[in-house]
């Protein structure tokens, strides 16, 4: 009977670790980005922000926040903000706002001989993609394209927005300007 008391127990906490490895998971933010190839990131020194037609935009204090954290990494790429049409890149972002199910899992157990027992519950989570774009002006085209997949919650404190934005802002200008062959 303790042999089995004890596989219940490792399954228990098996099925425990995968409710939380998959919580996890579905917290932590995902980057991708894309190029065109043979563009030269070389000669973008200037960028302005223009607004994407049609797109997704959120409400003017999370749209600073947004502008804030992208200029401050187009700032340490060595790029400087203008207004000027002149610009050497255009830069915009939209933003889309989803939900999806989140599960917390844990578990308590005495060891063999107590038993255990684990439990699981779902809540529902906003999950927020930003797509940022960067556009040759002089040739009409997108130079460069990347998303930051649960970044913006707007039912999240305004505190914990920037921090996750930041964080998301930085791991996805890293490879900008991206490293071509």
């Amino acid at each position: 009977m303790q042999v089995r008391q004890g596989n219940t127990i490792f399954s228990l906490a098996l099925v425990t670790a995968l409710l939380l490895l998959t919580a996890k998971t579905l917290i932590a933010q995902d980057v991708k980005y894309n190029f065109m190839p043979g563009a030269d990131f070389s000669k973008y020194h200037t960028y302005k922000w223009v607004s994407i037609e049609r797109g997704g935009h959120p409400n003017q204090i999370v749209d600073a926040q947004i502008k804030q954290s992208v200029d401050s990494q187009l700032t340490t790429k060595g790029l400087t903000k203008t207004d000027s049409d002149k610009a050497d890149l255009y830069v915009g972002y939209q933003i889309a706002v989803d939900k999806e199910k989140q599960w917390n899992g844990y578990g308590m157990g005495g060891g063999i001989r107590w038993g255990g027992m684990a439990a699981a519950t779902s809540s529902t989570i906003n999950v927020g993609t930003l797509v940022l774009d960067l556009y040759d002006p002089a040739t009409k085209q997108l130079v460069w394209t990347g998303n930051a997949t649960k970044t913006i919650d707007p039912s999240s404190n305004q505190e914990k927005n920037q921090k996750n934005l930041d964080k998301a802002m930085a791991k996805l200008l890293k490879n900008y300007p991206p490293k071509q062959k």
